[in-house]
């Protein structure tokens, strides 16, 4: 090749090379993330999946069509296109009390602390549980289960509590840092959340656990937590239609409740499974799959829990799966920017828990997790309690701030942020009293 044509050819291996490194630096830089939309005028028009018609037109008219054709349909859809196919309980599920102490609280309450074993080769992934009981009376009591943000040594300054030593969530609670680790300065941070002395005082048990004990809360492409526990030969992450992060929490959850249906103190026909956030998701996935909770409670989940995906307002599907793709399974990828071909949306999900009582909560401040999308789950979950002769949701229109509804469906928006607080408890307990006690 001649001197001129050599140079011609090297500016153009150049060129080429120049377009494929500013491709691949394209590639690298930071996108510009879309406003989310606060605006009700902006919510795009929507057609909700009717409860009570089945994938083929089929109009559901009794109890019976319920429980043995839709209910089926529709938790099928979810497993398969949003949270994931989850396994069954471990062969065996050894458990191990290591702590009692029967004076706790200034001799208020019982505490314990349970290890349950996920694998039946190793001690790891262990989820331990802490539990605190009403000290008077003998015959066992209901109770409250959910999972925990920051370890159980942040529910209760209690220092008998024992130190978690798996992975923490880092977090800045009311200016302490939680750390990675667990430590004595992480004690009783997130107490405001769990108001163990009233819980009691009202004659129910708490029973709670670090939910990373579970499956860490970030994107490793699952191979930690209880995931590789149940890949078969060759796989190395779920499949498509397989559990996320959500889907095991609540996988979790059951776990939880099966040691319960062996200690005398609880009854388990009256747990109630409850949650904040993506644990308020977490909790309304575990009473769909698992009918055993008697009482659901999803506290501000949002996106992905109780707000309707097709109002895009505030989180959005699209959001919620870049930012956390460990969450959800693969198959809910494809419905970002694309509610509209979901073949379900979350009042679907609030429907799952009939006959059994649920209650949806927001927060007026909390605008990113869509509280009047919440409400229209509740509200349109409802004609599936009329079919079953109970009462859903009471009353036509979003209530004012603090102005709970009260049915078989419960609903309220309280005044301030994004937070558990104790006027959610103080209702949780009113609606538990209702539906957990009634009869005594």
């Amino acid at each position: 090749m001649r001197p001129g044509n050599l140079m011609k050819a090297g500016i153009g291996i150049c060129a080429s090379l120049m377009l494929m490194l500013a491709a691949a630096a394209s590639l690298l830089l930071p996108t510009r993330e879309r406003e989310p939309n606060y605006d009700e005028t902006k919510v795009p028009a929507y057609d909700l999946p009717d409860p009570l018609v089945t994938e083929d037109g089929r109009r559901v008219k009794t109890a019976g069509d319920w429980r043995e054709i839709r209910r089926p349909e529709i938790l099928e859809l979810f497993r398969s296109q949003m949270y994931g196919r989850r396994p069954g309980p471990p062969r065996e599920l050894r458990s191990r009390v290591t702590s009692v102490e029967t004076r706790a609280l200034g001799g208020k309450a019982v505490r314990k602390e349970v290890s349950l074993y996920l694998s039946p080769k190793q001690d790891l992934p262990r989820m331990d549980l802490l539990i605190y009981l009403p000290a008077s009376g003998s015959d066992p009591v209901p109770a409250f289960l959910g999972l925990n943000f920051g370890g159980n040594h942040s529910v209760h300054p209690d220092p008998g509590i024992t130190l978690p030593k798996s992975w923490m969530r880092p977090s800045r609670v009311e200016g302490a840092v939680v750390e990675n680790r667990a430590t004595e300065k992480g004690r009783g941070t997130l107490s405001r959340r769990w108001p163990v002395e009233k819980i009691i005082g009202r004659g129910y048990a708490l029973v709670t656990a670090y939910y990373g004990d579970i499956d860490p809360d970030y994107d490793d492409e699952f191979r930690n937590g209880v995931h590789p526990l149940f890949y078969r030969p060759g796989q190395t992450r779920p499949d498509a239609d397989e559990w996320g992060s959500i889907a095991a929490w609540a996988w979790g959850l059951s776990r939880a409740l099966d040691y319960l249906e062996t200690d005398p103190g609880i009854d388990p026909a009256k747990v109630a499974v409850l949650g904040h956030s993506r644990l308020g998701k977490t909790a309304l996935w575990a009473g769909a799959e698992d009918e055993r909770f008697s009482l659901v409670i999803s506290n501000n989940s949002g996106c992905g829990g109780a707000a309707l995906s097709r109002r895009r307002f505030g989180e959005t599907v699209e959001r919620i799966n870049r930012v956390f793709p460990h969450w959800f399974c693969g198959n809910f990828k494809q419905y970002g920017d694309n509610e509209e071909r979901l073949p379900i949306d979350q009042h679907l999900l609030v429907a799952l828990m009939a006959p059994r009582p649920v209650y949806v909560a927001s927060a007026v401040e909390d605008r990113w997790a869509d509280p009047k999308g919440e409400y229209l789950s509740a509200r349109h979950a409802s004609p599936v309690y009329a079919l079953l002769g109970l009462p859903g949701l009471p009353g036509d229109s979003m209530p004012g701030a603090n102005q709970p509804l009260t049915g078989t469906i419960g609903y309220h928006v309280r005044s301030g942020r994004h937070d558990v607080t104790g006027y959610d408890w103080d209702r949780y307990l009113d609606f538990a009293d209702r539906h957990l006690r009634k009869g005594r």
